[in-house]
C-alpha cells in the first residue's frame, strides 16, 4: 500500500470515527414519565409524575415528598416559553404565579453540552442487559452548573443534576417514560389559577429552585 492509499484509509477511519461522536440530540416531542426530585442538598425528597412537551416548552410536575418530618404536595405547571410558572397547593386551593428563568430545561440537551462520557448502565454482556448512555455537562450560570444524562439511542433523559448556590445541589432522576401525552390540558393553568398576579421576585426561579420551592417554604417554619 502507497502512502496516498494509506492517508486516504486513515481519512475514511477518521471521518467515520468523528460521525460516530455523540453530539447533542433532540428528545421525542411528548412524553409523560415518573419523577424523583432530591433537593436542598438533600433535606427534601418527591416523586411525582411529569409530562412534558417540547413543541410548546411546558412541563407540568407533580409531587409528593417530605422535607425534614414535614410532608407536602406541590402541583407545578412550568411555561418556559413565557417564562413563568404556576405553583398550585390544591389543599389549600391557592394557585401563584412566579417568574421563572428559562434559559436551561432540563428535558433537553443544550446545544453547547459538553460530552463527559459514554457508559452502559446495566450489563453489555448480551443483548437486552444494558443501555447506551452519553452523559454531558455544561454551566448554568457563573457559579453554577449542571451534568445529565440520557439514552444514546431515543435521547431519553434519566438523570440531572444541577447546583445553583441559592438551591444548593438538586437530582432529579426520572424514569417510566412513555412517548405521548394522555391528558393534553396538563399544559394549561387550572381554573383556580385565572385571578392569580405575576409576582415579583428579586431573582426569577429556574427549575430546581422552582421544584423545590414549597419544601423550602416548609424549611423556614419548621
Amino acid at each position: 500500500m502507497n502512502l496516498i492509499s494509506l492517508l486516504s484509509c486513515l481519512s475514511v477511519l477518521l471521518a467515520a470515527a468523528v460521525a460516530q461522536y455523540p453530539k447533542p440530540c433532540a428528545v421525542p416531542p411528548l412524553m409523560t414519565g415518573g419523577i424523583n426530585v432530591m433537593g436542598a442538598n438533600g433535606y427534601m425528597s418527591s416523586t411525582g409524575t411529569i409530562s412534558y412537551d417540547a413543541y410548546g416548552q411546558r412541563m407540568r410536575v407533580r409531587n409528593a415528598g417530605i422535607v425534614g418530618n414535614q410532608t407536602f404536595t406541590l402541583d407545578q405547571l412550568m411555561l418556559f416559553s413565557q417564562k413563568v410558572y404556576y405553583e398550585i397547593d390544591w389543599s389549600k386551593l391557592s394557585c401563584k404565579k412566579l417568574p421563572l428563568d428559562a434559559s436551561f430545561i432540563p428535558m433537553q440537551v443544550p446545544s453547547d453540552a459538553t460530552l463527559v462520557g459514554q457508559a452502559i448502565v446495566g450489563s453489555s454482556s448480551a443483548w437486552g442487559m444494558g443501555i447506551l448512555t452519553n452523559t454531558w455537562s455544561g454551566k448554568l450560570s457563573e457559579n453554577s452548573f449542571y451534568t445529565s444524562l440520557f439514552t444514546e439511542i431515543g435521547c431519553i433523559p434519566v438523570t440531572f443534576t444541577g447546583y445553583t448556590p441559592q438551591s444548593g445541589q438538586t437530582t432529579i432522576n426520572t424514569f417510566n417514560w412513555v412517548l405521548g401525552i394522555s391528558n393534553p390540558m396538563d399544559f394549561f393553568p387550572p381554573i383556580i389559577c385565572t385571578s392569580s398576579k405575576l409576582e415579583e421576585t428579586e431573582t426569577p426561579h429556574n427549575v430546581f429552585t422552582a421544584l423545590q420551592s414549597l419544601a423550602m417554604k416548609t424549611k423556614r417554619h419548621l
